[in-house]
């Protein structure tokens, strides 16, 4: 293991999270509110401690898988822990494991919280904590690539590590290249939902933190009642248009950009993400509207806006859907798993995996008729090879097992099994709110320390895809012995 590189790589992260905390300080300066100091000793101690650890010294300019795993992994944990300062120092939560899930959910853009009254909350506060969604969005090691200059050989293994989906690839052959087409498109949709929003009536402010939370695909409004404080139609459609546009892999808009349209129309995970949220909305809006409305355009809207929501894993809400009939919130609970699409900001399982999944069930069924028969699996036309069918597989299996093993383990909270089922799922799937004790108009906050601990572990584990950190934890990846060992991460 290069230690010295890692810890450069750390302290350049908590640099590059000192800077971005400045936005919140300007906020705070403007509105002239008490939260002022405690972002600037936020801002002081990240950049200190972040420029001490960037003096470290490294044999070698060079980042193996290892090395990736550990930036990666270690860089959420330092981003979260130096990203709750501001909560504690302003009193906001000063509950110090209560500001690190806060701020953990912000970063993994999950918008579970602890919160009850997020309107009595400075404005600063408020921008840092929807900001920490749009930073975590993207990558907060993808912003790294894109913009340091000290990171040599190997940046490609953080991005892999970093990026959702069973597959990365880059868009341009130079890494740097790659995460800065990305945020270019990042940039180009926060800056055109932020417009569209003040044109439906939002302040520049509220524009900014709802943008924030929708395209970083978190969910953390500056209203108690989320989205639902807005009596605004067009505000509730910008907003679940650009969750769903959020939901879908950003190399497409870079195809879409080179003029390949056919290519992107072609693309197998964009039509089934599209296919699962309109059969979704289809059924949601039918059921709906016999039992809880009785105006089938209502209906339709707000099944659209919480369905795009769910699957995105956003978490925004209209209205209090924990109270809809169990066939929509059976409906809304397997949207938890699916998620968005891989190469997105949304999490879930993603419908890459889920289409691989599909067609994996549909050759062995194939296969007992034809049991000789060698039936590739494709995507796109290209056959999807077959480590990655078995890191899915396997992705499956241990996303199952956590989620079980979980809901078991919170159920000790004597909570009801509903509750915590969709608590564990909302939080692995970085989804948000779930449905009774976690519902839309509820907290976490009634949940023991110990719950909110393992909740912080399921988002970072939803976040980095669960084998980003189990491979880590593997000790091989602590020997620095001769034998090389080669990691595939899922």
């Amino acid at each position: 293991m290069n230690y010295g590189i890692v810890i450069k790589m750390l302290g350049n992260i908590l640099e590059i999270e000192s800077l971005l905390m400045v936005p919140s300080l300007l906020v705070a300066l403007y509105y002239n509110q008490l939260d002022k100091i405690p972002l600037v000793i936020s801002i002081f101690i990240t950049g200190i401690i972040g420029f001490i650890m960037t003096k470290k010294s490294y044999s070698k300019k060079v980042i193996k898988v290892k090395e990736g795993l550990a930036i990666v992994t270690f860089g959420w944990l330092l981003a979260s822990l130096f990203g709750a300062l501001p909560f504690v120092l302003s009193g906001s939560i000063p509950n110090w494991s209560d500001a690190f899930f806060e701020t953990v959910s912000g970063l993994t853009t999950t918008g579970a919280t602890i919160v009850n009254n997020v309107e009595a909350m400075p404005k600063g506060i408020l921008f840092w904590r929807s900001f920490t969604h749009w930073i975590g969005g993207m990558g907060i090691l993808v912003f790294t690539v894109a913009f340091s200059t000290t990171i040599g050989v190997g940046g490609f293994q953080i991005f892999k590590a970093e990026s959702p989906g069973p597959i990365t690839d880059k868009i341009v052959p130079r890494i740097k290249d790659t995460a800065k087409i990305l945020y270019t498109t990042y940039f180009a949709m926060t800056i055109l939902q932020i417009v569209l929003l003040i044109i439906g009536g939002m302040s520049l402010f509220e524009a900014s933190v709802h943008t924030f939370g929708t395209v970083g695909t978190g969910g953390f409004s500056t209203r108690n009642a989320s989205i639902g404080a807005y009596d605004n139609t067009y505000i509730h459609i910008v907003i679940a248009v650009f969750m769903v546009l959020s939901g879908v892999n950003f190399s497409l808009y870079y195809a879409i950009f080179k003029g390949k349209w056919k290519e992107v129309l072609k693309d197998e995970e964009l039509r089934l993400y599209l296919g699962i949220v309109s059969l979704a909305v289809i059924f949601i809006a039918l059921n709906i509207n016999s039992k809880i409305y009785y105006n089938i355009g209502l209906s339709f809207r707000d099944a659209f806006f919480q369905v795009s929501s769910i699957i995105t894993t956003t978490g925004y809400a209209t209205t209090n859907f924990d109270k809809w009939p169990t066939f929509s919130k059976g409906i809304l609970f397997m949207l938890m798993f699916i998620g968005g699409c891989a190469g997105s900001t949304a999490g879930g399982i993603k419908n890459i995996r889920i289409l691989v999944f599909i067609k994996l069930i549909k050759r062995e069924i194939s296969k007992i008729f034809h049991p000789r028969a060698i039936i590739p699996i494709k995507n796109g036309g290209k056959v999807v090879p077959n480590d990655t069918v078995a890191s899915i597989t396997s992705f499956f299996v241990l996303y199952i097992m956590i989620f079980v093993l979980g809901t078991i383990v919170v159920s000790l909270e004597g909570v009801d099994i509903e509750s915590a089922a969709s608590s564990v799922a909302a939080t692995l799937g970085n989804v948000g709110p779930g449905f009774g004790f976690v519902g839309p108009t509820r907290t976490f906050s009634e949940y023991s320390g110990y719950s909110k601990v393992l909740f912080s572990a399921f988002m970072l584990l939803g976040r980095l895809e669960l084998f980003t950190i189990i491979a880590l934890c593997s000790p091989v990846n602590w020997s620095n012995g001769r034998k090389k060992e080669k990691l595939n991460v899922a």
